[in-house]
């Protein structure tokens, strides 16, 4: 009896220094597991700590990095969890740790998006706050996106991404800093570039397609294709001279294109609007056949004549012959640039667009002046009985005197 007594008290013993044993000595920034033992007052969380004999606290501020209302939201009682023993409460009489979990899952999120960047993976996150400079989204940790950063366009007033959950590309990263840049407009853009590539590829020259009026400049019209923008010159728009694109364009407009050229090295697009209206000669015999009266502008002045726009895109020659029934030397004594007259179709050439007009035409020709009588100086007959010397008189004396005082000098 006394030999089993003493047997079981040498198996507790061991049992005892086995426990003893395998109790972990903790240190301040070991990484522990814990059980979750309680919750106090929604506050605070106990922790039995596994291998450590002890017990810890987790404050509310420990717990997570994202907000939160209610801690079960977190953690429930029963749950393991891994810790990071930050601070030892030397007052407590079983040397209780003060344990964070929101640092362990910070370091593991960091590592995730150490990955992240390093492989260039795009990671999605709420904007939690809008302030001044850019925004602020919750990664898991602390992130922030610059301003110049947040859209391929120009954006004023930001509180509208608040709450929204977008798409980033890893810029910078700092873990040690707490340091994580992010950028939305890296991800537009990569966005654009892929749609265009492939809107770009599937149009074809001299094909018709629709689009709408992006923007307006001094030399043009840029139009999107749908995530893709052509540029309209502005001697495509119209067959009608323009100054400026705003006088026949506007910014949302629909309209038909034609495409003139495709360079995707560059990503230009050139199209034409013009291209697709009914072109200036069309059916131009029914509105300037032959001995037809019309309206036009003087557009260039030659030394050969006058070119005069009748229709938009539609211009004629009044050669200089034409311009007036009096002689002129150019054009320029009887008409300028810009002058608005009538003229007379004299000819038409629809097959080399070529248009023969007349100001002349339609104006009265001057009646001929009579020409002024020239008198005549008859000689007087030989028989009358008077001589050349007669009829002269003095005048023949003067001239012989004359001629003999030359001679003598």
């Amino acid at each position: 009896m006394t030999d089993q007594k003493d047997k079981n008290e040498g198996l507790e013993q061991e049992s005892m220094l086995e426990a003893l044993d395998s109790v972990q000595e903790i240190h301040i920034g070991d990484t522990v597991k814990g059980e979750i033992l309680k919750i106090q007052d929604n506050k605070q969380v106990i922790v039995g700590i596994l291998g450590g004999g002890v017990e810890g606290v987790i404050p509310n501020n420990e717990l997570s990095a994202a907000p939160f209302e209610d801690v079960t939201e977190i953690v429930n009682v029963g749950d393991i969890v891994d810790l990071v023993v930050i601070k030892e409460i030397k007052e407590k009489e079983n040397g209780s740790f003060l344990l964070s979990k929101r640092r362990i899952d910070a370091k593991q999120v960091w590592e995730k998006i150490q990955k992240d960047f390093e492989e260039g993976t795009i990671i999605e996150a709420p904007v939690k706050e809008v302030v001044k400079g850019g925004l602020v989204v919750d990664a898991g940790v602390r992130g922030f996106v610059p301003a110049s950063m947040v859209d391929i366009q120009f954006v004023d007033d930001f509180s509208a991404y608040k709450g929204k959950i977008l798409a980033f590309k890893i810029m910078e990263i700092e873990p040690s800093e707490n340091r994580l840049i992010l950028s939305h407009k890296a991800v537009l853009q990569a966005e654009s570039d892929l749609n265009k590539k492939k809107v770009m590829q599937e149009l074809k020259e001299n094909d018709t397609v629709k689009g709408k009026v992006a923007r307006l400049t001094n030399f043009g019209a840029f139009i999107d294709l749908g995530g893709v923008d052509g540029l309209v010159h502005i001697s495509q728009i119209s067959y009608d001279h323009i100054k400026n694109p705003a006088d026949v364009l506007s910014i949302g407009q629909e309209v038909d294109v034609k495409i003139l050229s495709v360079d995707e090295e560059a990503g230009r697009i050139s199209l034409s609007i013009k291209d697709t209206l009914p072109g200036p000669w069309d059916n131009i015999e029914d509105r300037a056949a032959v001995d037809t009266v019309l309206d036009g502008k003087v557009k260039r002045l030659t030394s050969f004549g006058a070119f005069v726009e009748v229709y938009p895109g539609v211009e004629g020659l009044v050669h200089i012959s034409q311009i007036s029934h009096n002689h002129i030397a150019t054009p320029h004594e009887v008409l300028s640039e810009g002058q608005e007259i009538k003229v007379k179709v004299l000819d038409l050439n629809t097959e080399n667009q070529r248009l023969s007009l007349s100001i002349k035409a339609l104006e009265d020709k001057p009646q001929q002046q009579p020409k002024p009588r020239e008198e005549k100086y008859e000689m007087p007959e030989m028989d009358s009985g008077f001589t050349i010397g007669d009829i002269l008189g003095n005048q023949l004396s003067d001239i012989t005197s004359g001629k003999e005082d030359t001679d003598q000098n």
